[in-house]
């Protein structure tokens, strides 16, 4: 799944397909400069593996 955000962060788009994000941003005239995607499948994989428990723990040391 993929997620469109503008230059201000703000999320536009979501959508299985990368070439749809790219589509809706098009559409709407953002440049390339003007846009991010970013790749929530993989975005929150990492998520999934990092143990926040250890990381909390770690910073109070």
């Amino acid at each position: 799944m993929y997620g469109l955000y503008d230059k201000e962060g703000i999320l536009r788009f979501v959508n299985q397909d990368k070439d749809a994000c790219i589509a809706y941003a098009e559409l709407f005239e953002l440049n390339s400069t003007n846009y991010c995607l970013m790749d929530f499948a993989n975005y929150t994989q990492k998520l999934k593996n990092t143990n926040l428990d250890q990381t909390l723990e770690a910073n109070n040391n």
